[in-house]
């Protein structure tokens, strides 16, 4: 593949200069900014964030902040999962839904107060359709991106990194939860998530001076715990099932298609803009859907577009994520598939750019 060209319009991030010092070997383009995706390997990586913990930069996870007496309304609208008994310090992973009942974002939203919410973007421009929204219904709030600076902590020695730069207390934040702590004199506010099944934190620096201190305060504290730069691992987050918003899913797709059905209380979730749609396709079922799959033989090439999913000479979906496993031995994927073909042991065959392998709908995913 061709080189990226750098340019303003492809923004670095406030802790590219230590991305760029461990020595980053691959980016991509996410939100307009540069998020790393190898630094020895990606097999290396993987193996070390599975038995060490790693730092990641992800500050292309763009925070849109929503501030406001009507900011719980406006986030209600966006999504159909049911926020009314969501407190605040609590993160929740919503499905971002249009008129359609399409999904836009699947983001974890961090409900700050009654009155102010950070929703933490996957690839799409996601502050643009909550603008509109809020102007278009005359809502009291301030939709805005806040100069706030996500680094993922990430692996099975997370915990011991993150107690020392933040103290014991740190231990006792729960899943999907968040507490403040402070950093040379800052306040932070640190949740229990993150983009793997390792487990860890994620820390939303408010401000890009604090950025590169807190970088290399997580080095120097964690030298003997072979902390290392890390990025979201392909091969990880397939064995886990993560989806990856513009891969795996777009805004052809609805929450049920995504296996996310569980997220839509559309019946308790009043003024969701999808509500109506969401309403008809939880009554029918969806005709497609997400599914594990396994594909037989050697490592499969890079997939950097959809694969058709053949049943004979019917096409009856798509794999958009797949790659080798070194743990499992297989390549493992995700696929859309159709519902006469999705279920566990199915077998099919997709079109690789290497040509055809068999493939093996799974019960579930690997991790």
């Amino acid at each position: 593949m061709a080189e990226l060209s750098p340019s303003r319009r492809i923004r670095r991030t406030p802790f590219s200069a230590g991305v760029e010092a461990a020595g980053v070997k691959a980016y991509t383009v996410y939100n307009r900014m540069l998020l790393p995706t190898v630094f020895e390997s990606t097999e290396a990586d993987y193996h070390h964030l599975k038995k060490a913990v790693q730092v990641w930069d992800v500050a292309c996870e763009r925070q849109v902040e929503l501030r406001g007496p009507d900011a719980s309304r406006l986030m209600q609208m966006l999504t159909p999962r049911d926020l009314r008994e969501v407190a605040p310090g609590r993160c929740v992973y919503v499905p971002i839904v249009d008129e359609t009942g399409g999904m836009l974002n699947d983001p974890v939203a961090v409900k700050l107060a009654e009155d102010r919410w950070w929703i933490s973007i996957a690839d799409s421009d996601l502050l643009f359709w909550a603008k509109g929204i809020c102007n278009g219904y005359h809502l009291d709030v301030l939709v805005d991106e806040p100069d706030v600076n996500l680094l993922a902590v990430q692996g099975p020695k997370a915990e011991d990194l993150m107690e020392r730069l933040f103290g014991a207390a740190v231990r006792e934040v729960k899943f999907f939860r968040f507490g403040e702590f402070h950093f040379q004199g800052r306040a932070m506010n640190i949740a229990r998530s993150g983009y793997s099944k390792q487990g860890g934190f994620e820390i939303y620096a408010e401000g890009a001076d604090i950025a590169m201190p807190l970088w290399d305060a997580l080095f120097e504290a964690g030298r003997d715990l072979d902390v290392r730069a890390g990025c979201p691992n392909l091969i990880e987050r397939i064995e886990g099932g993560m989806l990856s918003y513009g891969n795996d899913m777009t805004d052809d797709n609805t929450p049920h298609e995504c296996g996310l059905g569980k997220l839509c209380d559309t019946h308790a979730a009043m003024g969701c803009i999808g509500r109506d749609a969401l309403l008809r396709v939880a009554k029918e079922g969806p005709v497609q859907q997400i599914r594990p799959l396994e594909i037989v033989g050697d490592p499969v090439p890079l997939c950097d577009r959809a694969w058709p999913l053949m049943a004979g000479d019917k096409r009856v979906g798509q794999v958009t994520s797949t790659i080798w496993s070194p743990d499992f031995g297989v390549n493992v994927a995700i696929g859309m598939v159709r519902m006469t073909h999705w279920d566990p042991g199915t077998r099919l065959q997709v079109q690789t750019p290497e040509g055809l392998r068999d493939v093996t709908v799974r019960e579930s995913f690997w991790a």
